[in-house]
């Protein structure tokens, strides 16, 4: 096999294109195979081997900096760069990282997981070697995905490229998707090549030519400028890219090394930024992937290599806290038309797209805009609309100043709903949901809910729908929701007591009630009985959980998020005012919670264990606290 042989991009110098197109199959193949065991992205890697292979070809990484957009694109960018051994590991703990980690190679530059911020990084490392002279021979090559470039923050990075003139090669991997089908009209085909060099360089010296003839020189060259623009209106669209001073290239068949590689080495010799425009065709090579019309598996669990991941439905796993939300937003919309839900280009990932499919219509999908996604949903509430945002929770943080500000001064009654909060596991810190408590609850207005169970969720809905005056946020992990029978259901505002003690209360908050109640059993084993609260909301906190954990000698709070400014401080705070205005002694209160710091990659419940945060780990804390 060629792939064997493959431990630098060094290695790929002396092949054939004979060669380099089998090595293409090889890389598909593996790359297939090792998703299949572990889990992690596939469609995306999938679609931009050749184009991968290209770039290492004509660039010289590390000393070029290439950078993509987003992060998990990069697999075959890892298996040319030496790290093929450590494919066994992928997304696992202490294994490879499925996004670029600067920690594993001189190869990665950004851990970039979040879409549409790589033009930016380009113009910083462009402002770098302009300032220094020593780094001026690095070449900066940017791959963003058209998925991406619905995003602003792209449009703020390539405005910045084309204004500055600096030299940066942009690669527009144009695959008609992001998570689903890309939400824009930008990344249609709208050009022809016009860029060679040779070609460039006998019109600059045609100009200069006309210039020099006496008299007329300078209306002869007028003239020219004008039968190109005018050429350009006939025969071409809009040249977006070139009205901000980014040269445009393309579009190139993603999928041919050798006519990539000739537009890379014509771009490369550009003296400014330039857009390469490359046609590639995610899950290329793979027949599941292809035929996968929601997402063309860009991620995926375990699979069976032969038949792939099974299809259909959605990527609503059952029993999930999704499918419940996707089950509860349905019902309230059969009875409130005014109800409509966005999502930020993942409505099968976040439950939305059965509601699609029942409504159509009342379904926005905004791209990766997420900010824009907060701000429209305020104007949607402010036209009379019940606005539902579906979104994860690492990608909300995106848009506080939206929620904040937009939303939240304005008193909108936007639903926030916030998926794959807590620990995410395989994808690592860039997404672990650790911050939406901490930041939410920070609006004034703001009413905040965390599930405990599936049942749950969707009175939680219903109550969050029925509030007018404010925002509300509701919050849930992407772990399997614990089925409860109706009398373990709570309701409107209020915290529910789980069960009574007298030595310590014990304070869950969301999927952590089930460990608070697992500490219980272990602390009863010992004899010391605990109170369980399930807060349920967690702004406003009920007065009634206050005043009864007010009156034990040790309180300890338990969530999944960071603990610094989190839900157990608030509460913390609040038992100190109470029982300082009741003239009584104050209890210690024990927050436990994340660690403010990048958690890597692993099994959530893994990272529970190891921070102390599941039952075992909340009986010792009690146990060391208690007196003897």
């Amino acid at each position: 096999m060629l792939l064997e042989k493959i431990s630098s991009p060094a290695d790929l110098a002396g092949l054939s294109y004979a060669q380099l197109d089998q090595l293409s199959r090889e890389i598909r193949d593996f790359i297939i195979e090792s998703v299949s065991r572990v889990g992690g992205h596939l469609g995306s890697n999938l679609g931009v081997v050749e184009l991968t292979i290209a770039l290492h070809r004509v660039f010289d990484s590390p000393t070029d900096i290439l950078l993509w957009d987003t992060g998990h694109l990069a697999y075959v960018h890892k298996v040319l760069t030496g790290r093929r051994d450590q494919f066994v590991g992928l997304r696992q703990e202490n294994g490879l990282s499925g996004y670029p980690s600067r920690a594993e190679s001189e190869h990665d530059w950004v851990e970039n997981s979040h879409a549409s911020t790589i033009l930016s990084y380009a113009h910083g490392f462009a402002t770098a070697q302009e300032h220094l002279p020593e780094t001026a021979h690095r070449r900066i090559v940017a791959v963003i995905g058209d998925g991406s470039m619905t995003g602003g923050m792209a449009y703020e990075g390539i405005n910045n490229l084309g204004h500055s003139g600096k030299r940066a090669v942009i690669i527009l991997n144009d695959n008609g998707r992001s998570y689903a089908p890309t939400v824009s009209r930008l990344t249609e085909s709208v050009a022809r090549l016009r860029l060679h060099p040779a070609y460039l360089k006998q019109r600059t010296r045609l100009e200069r030519v006309v210039r020099d003839v006496p008299m007329v020189g300078g209306h002869l060259a007028w003239g020219m400028a004008g039968a190109r623009a005018g050429m350009r209106e006939m025969f071409e669209p809009p040249i977006f890219f070139e009205t901000l001073g980014v040269r445009y290239t393309g579009p190139f068949d993603g999928h041919d090394i050798e006519g990539l590689e000739r537009a890379l080495k014509n771009a490369s010799e550009y003296d400014g930024p330039i857009v390469v425009h490359v046609l590639t065709k995610k899950g290329y090579g793979y027949p599941p992937a292809e035929e996968d019309e929601e997402q063309r598996l860009h991620d995926s669990g375990t699979f069976d290599v032969a038949t792939g991941p099974t299809l259909g439905g959605g990527t609503t796993r059952q029993g999930s806290y999704t499918e419940a939300f996707s089950e509860a937003l349905m019902k309230e919309a059969e009875l409130r038309p005014e109800v409509v839900a966005i999502t930020a280009a993942m409505p099968g990932s976040t439950g939305l797209l059965p509601f699609s499919q029942r409504f159509p219509g009342r379904m926005i999908d905004v791209g990766i805009a997420e900010q824009h996604a907060v701000t429209a949903a305020a104007g949607m509430a402010m036209g009379g609309l019940r606005p539902v945002v579906a979104i994860y929770s690492t990608f909300l943080t995106r848009a506080f100043d939206q929620a904040n500000l937009d939303v939240g001064l304005h008193d909108q009654p936007v639903v926030f709903c916030i998926d794959r909060a807590g620990f995410t596991g395989d994808n690592g810190a860039s997404h672990h949901g650790v911050l939406d408590m901490v930041l939410l609850t920070k609006i004034p207005n703001m009413t905040m809910f965390a599930p405990s169970s599936y049942q749950e969720l969707g009175v939680m809905l219903h109550d969050a729908l029925e509030i007018t005056t404010g925002p509300t946020a509701i919050r849930w992990p992407n772990t399997p929701a614990r089925m409860v029978l109706e009398d373990e259901v709570g309701h409107g505002l209020h915290a529910r007591k789980v069960r009574s003690g007298t030595a310590v209360c014990l304070v869950g908050v969301g999927k952590m009630l089930a460990a608070a109640e697992a500490a219980a059993d272990l602390l009863a084993a010992d004899g010391i009985d605990a109170t369980v609260w399930d807060p349920r909301v967690v702004k406003p906190l009920d007065p009634d959980l206050l005043d009864d954990a007010a009156t034990f000698p040790l309180v300890v709070t338990i969530e999944d998020g960071y603990a610094d400014g989190g839900i157990g401080s608030q509460l913390a705070a609040q038992i100190v005012e109470r029982s300082a205005g009741a003239g009584r002694a104050l209890p210690v209160v024990r927050v436990l919670g994340v660690p403010t710091r990048y958690i890597p990659q692993a099994k959530p419940d893994a990272i529970l264990a190891h921070l102390g945060l599941d039952g075992p780990g909340i009986a010792a804390e009690v146990r060391r606290l208690l007196p003897d």
